[in-house]
């Protein structure tokens, strides 16, 4: 191999060889931070440092695997092996049980994951006799690990008048105690939780000073990768470690740290040449990933944060193609939009399906480019999550509708008869099973069988039994009457799902409860499509369609060359050659929970940050002006983060955006995008009211007054007419007579439709 020295460019070079002393590498996006983290390690080696007197530290196995790979190249396999390599977690797990006998734990102490975790509570919530619907174990977890990497213990925590208050106005003022008893619980059982293996680690170096200064004298070399994401229990172990030969060096970019709500703190990165006088910075300012365009862009928006580390980012590799930002008519046409524009870069640019990912902010988002994606034959997958019609909250509701339509589907009966919670256990299920399986029969006719009694159920069961029949029943009754939209919503409320997750108020909550709203969406988009054509619109053909396109037995490419679906945060540290970020509306992203405060909303830029630098060639950026919510079509505004771009690094081109609409004031997305409405005929470019879209109240109203629709007798073959969700289209051919008048029309982004225009609701454009 050549001298590794030679790899690198001057700023690289001079942050690895510069070994001795506190040392803070800024890394701004595709810089090189890992071959400079990497390098850093090997020239110690190679300068006769034990690999045992290094210490460097990351945030996921693969970083660390890869890492050492790496540096193996350069001193060998057999020195690499001895390193102290790895994340947070299994490094302290590892001093952890060298040092048990200090801290009174079993030096094979079990580590509870999260199922573990919520299992011990809801067994504490039982002994004190609480109900789950109030101490939901996901909140609780969630507050007790709060604590744990605030370094907060239960003695403290009850006299925290902050935490203690916040508790009462979430109604769960016991959670100091039931922090106190899964403390103890935790000892008793000789096991440990992730946070444990942080919060014990400080605590080993606090109680037991020798302790701490045999590993101060064995990691001479402190590195740490990803520094801006590391929370206060990770920052003080550092600070510990480092305090005798303050031979550390941490690595990361301030300009992405997007992970405040797991509790990592960027003051750590911003605040360390207080915490290390002397320090030595190194700015990796050069992206190799991205072309000049997309570089100067992120640039332009990044300075408008107040709480950062200046640094020029600059790339030179060619200049690019600037960035496209495309205006949908609706969040469907969103999704068309997208596709349409991947496909047409599929066959210009000679790309492969891996070339891509749409990037989100919810996970709730992926559903319209799911379904489009699989509607024009694309492979795609979902990065660090399930795809939509896979998340449990939605195969549940899906599960509701499998019983309507078949009560004798036993395996939809067991997701659901008891969810929500109505008291039927395990223990009366698998009677109700083996029932079944013995008689020959499904469940749902051992539940209706009139002998049901002589299975041994108490009268408390047999009433919660007779309650779930009922339902199910009840919604059997009802779709004769409801389409799928009416059932389906009818669901939602009567089964008690959604309150369920109301009560629960935590952002997994909170996520379920937004997919489930997205799933209202789909089935309202269905249902309405299907009126509208005077097609039959049942719940029973939806779930045909859904099932169709949830089938992965027909998907013959390999996993590596498919679209990628991910969320915003998931995407940090990838890359591609194109990438689209959609969903650019106000409340959606920046999102309405934490853009109120100052430093929520430059959080949040930093994510669009993020987002904008995993493009190595082409960045497109898409919004809508109305999206469905509950079902219903609103108004939403284009996001803030559109008019602090610079517009020179800008271009709105698409279907429905007329080039060269920016003007040179970009003060405000008022100024941006202030282009009106004009009447066009189809397939030509539009010019669209930008400045309606970003600053008009996004309150429920229609989206075209009364006198706007026209008769259908006015409809010729011909005509350019607008829809409220297909966006503008061209008349094609029309049939029928009086009020069953249907007309095919060829939408310029949605394709072809054919509407009943006594429900279509048409605007004649020319």
């Amino acid at each position: 191999m050549q001298n590794y020295l030679e790899l690198l460019n001057p700023a690289q070079r001079e942050a690895v060889i510069s070994t001795e002393g506190p040392s803070l590498v800024i890394a701004g996006a595709g810089s090189g931070k890992t071959r400079v983290l990497t390098y850093r390690i090997a020239h110690l080696l190679k300068n006769g440092v034990p690999p045992w007197n290094i210490l460097a530290l990351t945030f996921t196995n693969k970083a660390a695997r890869e890492m050492k790979e790496r540096i193996a190249t350069v001193v060998g396999s057999k020195v690499a092996a001895h390193l102290w390599m790895g994340t947070f977690h299994s490094i302290f797990a590892r001093i952890l049980r060298i040092e048990a006998q200090h801290i009174n734990f079993p030096k094979n102490f079990t580590i509870y994951d999260t199922a573990d975790s919520k299992s011990l509570i809801k067994s504490i919530l039982k002994e004190m006799k609480l109900a789950e619907k109030e101490y939901k174990p996901g909140d609780v977890l969630s507050r007790i690990s709060s604590a744990k990497n605030d370094l907060v213990l239960p003695h403290t925590y009850a006299r925290d008048q902050h935490r203690i208050m916040a508790d009462k106005a979430a109604r769960k003022p016991l959670i100091h105690d039931i922090y106190n008893r899964y403390m103890r619980a935790c000892m008793k059982s000789g096991a440990m939780d992730f946070d444990d293996l942080l919060l014990n680690t400080n605590l080993l170096f606090r109680d037991h000073p020798e302790v701490l200064a045999n590993y101060q004298e064995q990691f001479r070399y402190i590195l740490v990768d990803e520094y801006q994401d590391t929370n206060v229990s990770q920052y003080l172990i550092i600070r510990k470690l480092a305090d005798k030969y303050k031979n550390v060096c941490v690595v990361g970019d301030d300009a992405q740290s997007i992970y405040s709500f797991r509790g990592a703190k960027i003051e750590n990165i911003l605040n360390f040449r207080n915490d290390y006088p002397g320090y030595q910075l190194f700015k990796l300012e050069q992206n190799y990933r991205s072309t000049q365009t997309i570089v100067n862009a992120a640039n332009s928006l990044i300075a408008k944060n107040k709480g950062q580390i200046p640094k020029k980012v600059f790339s030179n590799k060619s200049e690019g193609n600037p960035i496209k930002i495309m205006q949908a008519f609706s969040d469907v046409e969103e999704g068309f939009l997208v596709v349409n524009d991947l496909k047409n870069k599929l066959l210009e640019f000679s790309c492969q399906y891996e070339d891509f990912a749409i990037l989100y902010r919810t996970n709730a988002q992926s559903r319209i480019f799911e379904d489009v994606l699989r509607k024009n034959n694309i492979p795609y997958k979902i990065y660090g999550g399930l795809s939509f019609y896979q998340r449990k909250e939605i195969k549940d509701l899906l599960a509701y509708f499998r019983m309507i339509i078949n009560s004798n589907d036993s395996e939809a009966l067991k997701r659901i008869i008891n969810f929500p919670a109505r008291g039927i256990g395990k223990t009366t299920l698998e009677k109700l099973e083996a029932t079944a399986a013995h008689n020959g029969v499904s469940i749902w006719e051992v539940l209706v069988h009139p002998e049901l009694s002589k299975l041994g159920f108490n009268a408390g069961t047999l009433k919660k039994l007779g309650g779930f029949v009922a339902l199910i029943r009840e919604f059997q009754a009802k779709s004769f009457n409801l389409d799928a939209f009416q059932l389906a919503s009818e669901v939602v409320s009567q089964s008690g799902i959604l309150k369920e997750l109301h009560q629960d108020n935590t952002p997994e909550s909170q996520s379920r409860i937004e997919n489930i709203d997205e799933l209202l969406n789909a089935i309202k988009d269905f249902s309405d499509s299907r009126k509208e054509s005077g097609q039959e619109n049942s719940i029973t053909l939806f779930l045909e369609e859904v099932s169709l396109l949830t089938d992965q037995d027909n998907d013959k490419a390999e996993d590596k060359n498919k679209v990628t679906l991910m969320t915003i945060h998931s995407a940090k540290g990838l890359e591609f050659r194109n990438v689209y970020i959609v969903g650019m509306e106000e409340d959606l992203f920046p999102s309405g929970r934490v853009s109120e405060s100052e430093s929520g909303l430059e959080e949040e830029r930093r994510l669009f940050y993020v987002a904008i630098t995993r493009a190595e060639e082409h960045a497109v950026l898409s919004f809508a002006k109305r999206r469905f919510k509950y079902g219903d079509m609103t108004y939403v505004r284009a996001s803030r983060f559109l008019g602090e771009l610079d517009p020179s690094y800008i271009e709105m081109t698409g279907d429905t955006i007329q080039q060269n609409q920016a003007t040179d004031n970009f003060g405000s997305a008022n100024q941006r995008f202030g282009k009106s409405f004009e009447k066009q005929p189809a397939f030509t470019p539009k010019k669209f009211n930008f400045s309606e879209s970003i600053n008009k109240n996004p309150e429920k109203k229609p989206l075209f007054s009364e006198n706007a629709f026209t008769n259908a007798f006015d409809i010729k073959i011909g005509m350019s007419v607008q829809h409220e969700r297909f966006g503008i289209g061209e008349v094609t051919s029309l049939e029928g007579t009086g009020s069953n008048v249907k007309a095919t029309v060829l939408f310029s982004n949605a394709g072809e439709k054919q509407l009943l225009l006594k429900f279509a609701k048409l605007k004649i454009l020319n």
